[in-house]
Formats: C-alpha cells, sequence, structure tokens
C-alpha cells in the first residue's frame, strides 16, 4: 500500500506494551508521529526510541504524541521500556497488518539477502487524522531531531 501525503492516514486499532487498545481515533485533534521499526532492542531500534525519548519534552511543546510500532509482543515492549528508560508507547502489531496498510511491510534486501520484513518507517498525522508528512527508510539516529523540525513547521502553516 502507497501512503499519501495529505490522504487520510488508515485506521489501526492495537494493543500497547500494556495491552491497552490505542485507536488512530484516540488523536483526534492532536498530532502523532508514528513510527514502524523492526525489533525491540536492537541497536538501531534502540537508539531511535532513546532519540524519541531524550526529545519527549520537545514533541510534547509541540501537542504531539509519539507511538512506535513493531510485530513484538507485549512482554517483549514492556522489556525493552524498562531496559532503555523509555518514554513512548509502543504498539504490537505481531500479524503485520498496520505495518501493511502504512508500507512499512515488505521485501527487503539486506547484503543481497532477500527477505520479508519491517522497512523503516514514519508518518506524521495531523489533528484531521491526515498524513501530513511520511518518510520511508528512515537512518534511526537523529531521525527524532528531524520530526521535531518539520513537526514546528508544518504547524506554522
Amino acid at each position: 500500500m502507497t501512503i499519501e501525503v495529505g490522504k487520510k492516514a488508515p485506521a489501526f486499532s492495537l494493543k500497547d506494551q500494556n495491552g491497552k487498545t490505542v485507536k488512530l481515533s484516540d488523536f483526534e485533534g492532536q498530532w502523532l508521529v508514528l513510527y514502524f521499526y523492526p525489533n525491540d532492542d536492537t541497536p538501531g531500534c534502540t537508539i531511535q526510541a532513546c532519540d524519541f525519548t531524550a526529545g519527549i519534552k520537545a514533541f510534547e511543546k509541540l501537542g504531539v504524541k509519539v507511538l512506535g510500532c513493531s510485530p513484538n509482543d507485549e512482554a517483549s515492549h514492556q522489556k525493552f521500556i524498562k531496559k532503555h528508560s523509555l518514554k513512548i508507547d509502543l504498539l504490537c502489531d505481531p500479524d503485520h497488518k498496520v505495518l501493511e496498510k502504512y508500507g512499512a511491510w515488505g521485501e527487503k534486501n539486506n547484503y543481497g539477502k532477500v527477505s520479508m520484513g519491517v522497512i523503516r518507517s514514519t508518518a506524521i498525522i495531523d489533528p484531521s487524522g491526515k498524513i501530513a508528512q511520511y518518510y520511508t527508510k528512515v537512518k534511526a539516529a537523529g531521525h527524532a531531531d528531524v520530526l521535531k523540525e518539520e513537526l514546528a513547521a508544518l504547524q506554522k502553516k
């Protein structure tokens, strides 16, 4: 599936690290960063989650909720959050349904080995539920800072 800026964000309903159901409609009227990452507690994913945590006050000042999403389960997310003192909620998508809706699940080529997996991607969803910006093949380090700048610019429009 292709995600288009200006179009309605695909609806989702997933459990978070505490087993609580989280839906896109819960964030109506506020900005949302929904980022997709491959696996809890791996080097790149840890850098990315820690960067979001380090910048959480800036995101909150902008009125932005940050959610991470991966195929990991609740127990894995809880362990990841505890180990790295993360300040973001993580969604569980073991069936890849939401990952697929957002174009974040697909063929990956790693050193010539082709496999299916999570394509590190991020959607910025505006208060009306539309895609304001979409990033694919994201580099983990520094991405949170790019998003803060982008959100500040988008909110001035």
